[in-house]
């Protein structure tokens, strides 16, 4: 017998609306529907690939990872009771067999991993996915296989578990879902302080549980360069932390891999021609003002050192350097950074000051020619420069028209940048950078606090309005957006909880597209962060459980 709301006794009824949580998806759908009647997976459910010929590998992969979530996550339902109130309406519902997975278009199937690395405005991630009430088979439907696991990632956040029964009261589900912004990513900067590649892999296990496709790799800068770069090996050898702390191409391909595997497509940098002093530990000649003092003249924070960029001789280094490295990821897009450019330095040091005489330019007439040349060599490689926004609005150069700028400094700068006509990713520091509110890193500072106080918290970047001050023109611009980990105070040991459940903000901000409520959002992003505790990940609670488990009675007016 069909176990729905409209033939639940009035008291039953009443009972199970009072313990069915919110719908528990993050993101949330961009068309959704659900029911009231309860449904559970029956003990053989099995997850079909249907019609999809020599099914791409990565695909049966994630299958089998979405049916070992079904099995494991144990997550209860967040209710004052846990969902032992619905128990009976539990075991009276119907069992749903199978989910069907199938492919919408002909051809030949491509794999996740193909899909991912796409131009990031050519990918198609949309799918469709319906769950009956009444026990038939439920479908997932996609034109990719990349929509296809967008697709599964959704179906396992669904479900929970009452006394080792897997269900939901919630079914049936109607979904259609795509994103709003074809860009979502997580900077995650690996010199300051060095992550193990095992880190890395579980964070891009948490980012694709929320759909994130892009992980901005900042895997170098002043500090440690980490990055063993073929034919360039001596930058490792010189400036990692250590032998051990070190990502090798080994290390590079597993990652690469890994991720796109998961739909992530991997964005590395190199900041140029600033946050260089490390290069000087075997390339002396190409780094100006090494380690000078006091550093606070020199650079935005220690060590001091930046290429001379008036050099023609570290120019070319610099390019090849560019190309080894940006040959290492198959992604269509490396950054080159261009941020915090300290004058002062140059100005002090004189074999950049000789070049400008005898070249007779200026240091941005230099710094255009650095720059037109390296994003040359980097175009050589097939690939598409990604800066910082002070390359766009704050230096006069020379910019490929589709180039991308990346911006950081304040949510108010987003209009300069769309008036110069470049697509843009928004990253402002002012809402989505994770390492705001830590305190005061630099020593002999007693009063000290981070630039960017206060802390940012996952309210305040879900509040973000992608297209504030831009006309209709200028919002095409927007590709989307991400939140940062500059690791001055972070490392393995707090990387999950810096970084979880805060950056899944962002993730649904540019999935689903701003307007949010917040207080809607909160049951899920809770949801979110008890199932990232089950999958391994160690996301910090967002308030006390007991508001967990009683939605909006925490509210600042309840």
């Amino acid at each position: 017998m069909l176990v729905n709301a409209m033939m639940l006794p009035l008291v039953v009824l009443s009972v199970l609306l009072a313990v069915t949580p919110t719908i528990a998806v993050w993101p949330v759908p961009r068309q959704y529907s659900t029911g009231t009647t309860p449904l559970r997976l029956s003990p053989s459910f099995s997850i079909k690939l249907s019609g999809i010929d020599h099914a791409p590998r990565d695909l049966v992969d994630a299958v089998a990872r979405t049916s070992s979530y079904l099995r494991k996550d144990k997550l209860q339902a967040l209710v004052p009771d846990r969902g032992a109130s619905s128990a009976k309406v539990i075991r009276g519902a119907k069992s749903l067999s199978s989910l069907t997975v199938s492919l919408t278009t002909k051809g030949k199937v491509r794999s996740i991993s193909e899909e991912a690395i796409e131009d990031v405005e050519s990918r198609v991630e949309g799918y469709t996915l319906t769950i009956p009430a009444d026990g038939s088979a439920a479908s997932l439907r996609a034109n990719s296989t990349l929509g296809l696991f967008r697709g599964l990632t959704t179906f396992g956040q669904l479900w929970y578990d009452w006394d080792g029964t897997t269900y939901t009261l919630e079914a049936p589900f109607d979904i259609v879902d795509s994103p709003a912004y074809p860009y979502r990513g997580l900077m995650l900067d690996t010199a300051r302080n060095y992550f193990p590649v095992a880190d890395i892999k579980r964070t891009l296990d948490a980012m694709s549980w929320v759909k994130i496709n892009t992980l901005h790799w900042h895997v170098v800068d002043s500090q440690s360069f980490p990055l063993v770069v073929p034919g360039f090996t001596e930058l490792s050898k010189n400036g990692a932390y250590s032998a051990s702390q070190v990502y090798t191409p080994g290390d590079v391909k597993e990652i690469v891999q890994y991720a796109a595997a998961r739909g992530i497509d991997v964005m590395a940098e190199i900041d140029t021609p600033g946050h260089t002093s490390i290069i000087a530990k075997s390339h002396p000649e190409h780094i100006a003002c090494f380690e000078a003092s006091p550093w606070t003249q020199f650079a935005n924070e220690p060590p001091a050192g930046q290429l001379r960029l008036a050099s023609e001789a570290t120019t070319n280094f610099t390019t090849s350097l560019l190309k080894a490295a940006a040959s290492m990821f198959p992604s269509t897009l490396f950054s080159t950074g261009g941020d915090e450019l300290n004058a002062n330095c140059y100005d002090k040091d004189a074999a950049t000051q000789a070049d400008l005489a005898s070249q007779k330019k200026t240091l941005e007439q230099a710094l255009d020619t650095f720059t037109q040349v390296t994003h040359s060599g980097l175009r050589e490689v097939g690939k598409r420069a990604v800066v910082w926004e002070e390359m766009v609005i704050e230096h006069d150069v020379t910019l490929a028209n589709d180039t991308i700028a990346l911006v950081w400094i304040s949510s108010e700068h987003v209009a300069a940048v769309a008036q110069k006509g470049h697509k843009l990713i928004h990253a402002a520091s002012d809402f989505f950078y994770l390492d705001c509110g830590g305190g005061g890193w630099v020593g002999q500072n007693v009063l000290g606090n981070s630039w960017c106080d206060p802390f940012k918290t996952w309210q305040k970047s879900y509040s973000f309005n992608p297209t504030a001050n831009l006309t209709e023109e200028q919002s095409k611009l927007v590709l989307g957006g991400q939140h940062l980990l500059w690791t001055e105070q972070s490392g393995p040991a707090n990387l999950d909880p810096v970084v979880w459940p805060r950056a899944a903000s962002s993730a649904e901000l540019f999935w689903s597209g701003p307007g949010g409520d917040v207080g809607e959002a909160l049951p899920r992003l809770h949801d979110l962060s008890f199932r990232f505790v089950q999958r391994g990940v160690n996301a910090i609670p967002l308030q006390p459980t007991w508001c967990a488990l009683h939605p909006g009675m925490c509210d600042l007016h309840a």
